[in-house]
This record gives C-alpha cells, sequence and structure tokens, in this order.
C-alpha cells in the first residue's frame, strides 16, 4: 500500500484506537519483510512472506516492544490479528535489520520532477517543511531562489523531518518550476575535502 492511499488516514485511524486493546485471542504468528515505515506518520506495513495482504504496523506497537523503527527490508515476525481492514500487528517478536535497505540505496524519488544536481552541497534553512502535505522549502539566504524538498528525498537520505530554522547541505539543480533539492544531508555531517 503507498503511504499517499487515500485510504492511510483510515488505516492510521484503526492503527491508533487498536494499539492499546487487550491481547486480542485470535493471533497468528506473520513473518516478512518491512515494505516501508514511516515514524512522523505513526505506522507502516510489513509484506508478508506467505503472500496476501500487507500487514498493518503501528509505532506504538513497535516501541511497546522495544524498537524505535523498522527501516525498510528489515526482517520481522509478528504475532497480528485480523482487523476490518486486514491484518494489524499485535506484537513484535523479532526485527532483524540485517537484511534493511540503507536510505541512500532506496530508489530514486516517486515525484513528478527528475532532478540533476548541478554543483556541490550549500548550506540552506529551512523556511517551511509539512510532514503531513509531504514537502517543503529551504533558502541559501536573502536574495535566492527557494529550494523545493521532497519528503521522499529526505528519507532517501535517513532524514525524517525539518522544522523552520533547521539548517542543512543541499545540492540541487532546475526543474520546469523552480529548483529541487537532489540530495540532503545533516549539517553535521563532514563532506569529503579534496587535497
Amino acid at each position: 500500500m503507498d503511504s499517499k492511499d487515500p485510504l492511510v488516514s483510515e488505516f492510521a485511524a484503526e492503527a491508533s484506537r487498536a494499539s492499546d486493546v487487550e491481547r486480542p485471542g485470535d493471533l497468528i504468528e506473520i513473518a516478512g519483510r518491512i515494505k516501508w515505515f514511516d515514524v512522523s506518520k505513526g505506522f507502516g506495513f510489513i509484506v508478508p512472506d506467505q503472500g496476501g495482504a500487507d500487514v498493518l504496523l503501528h509505532v506504538t506497537v513497535l516501541r511497546r516492544d522495544g524498537f524505535q523503527t523498522a527501516p525498510e527490508g528489515a526482517r520481522i515476525v509478528v504475532e497480528a490479528h485480523q482487523r476490518a481492514r486486514g491484518y494489524q500487528a499485535f506484537r513484535v517478536v523479532s526485527l532483524d535489520e540485517s537484511t534493511a535497505i540503507h536510505p541512500a540505496q532506496l530508489p530514486a524519488p516517486r515525484t513528478h520532477a527528475q532532478v540533476v544536481a548541478v554543483g556541490g552541497f550549500e548550506i540552506a534553512v529551512v523556511k517551511w517543511f509539512n510532514r503531513v502535505k509531504g514537502f517543503g522549502f529551504v533558502t541559501r539566504g536573502e536574495g535566492t531562489e527557494d529550494i523545493f524538498v521532497h519528503m521522499e528525498t529526505l528519507r532517501k537520505y535517513g532524514i525524517i523531518d525539518l522544522k523552520p530554522g533547521d539548517s542543512l547541505l543541499v545540492r540541487f539543480g532546475p526543474v520546469s518550476k523552480g529548483l529541487m533539492a537532489a540530495e540532503v544531508r545533516p549539517l553535521e555531517t563532514r563532506l569529503p575535502t579534496s587535497h
């Protein structure tokens, strides 16, 4: 299931309501891999090994069982129960991150515009960013054109959220409507220097 699917908000609401319920009697064990997980949205999905519909995984379940996040591609075993929209994880039995995909190895962002970076990294400051909409803008300073930043670009490089005033390193390029970030790094990242 895509994170932009209109049913996602319904899944999130259902997961939130069900995360604090008593242990259901109809639990089954399901093994699979993490399809995607977004801490800011509070949930993600598991692709079961035996096929069938994705299994909803809520952040409260993950944290209750001692995990902070579930990286894409990680192997997971959960106890799950049937809900109105399909199976939902009730308990994480195990999570093996050794098979997880590093954010830099994720496929290119699925935005409508493909951007090719021109030049090196530059320091930019977040003007605004909306996690729900999945995008925002950064600036290199007064008199410069704003740079569009998409959530999928942030995820690819391991950044889960931006707040106004945050600084980061950005490589960007032109697209039909202006400038767009192609790569982002936290400002603390040390870039290699040439000698």
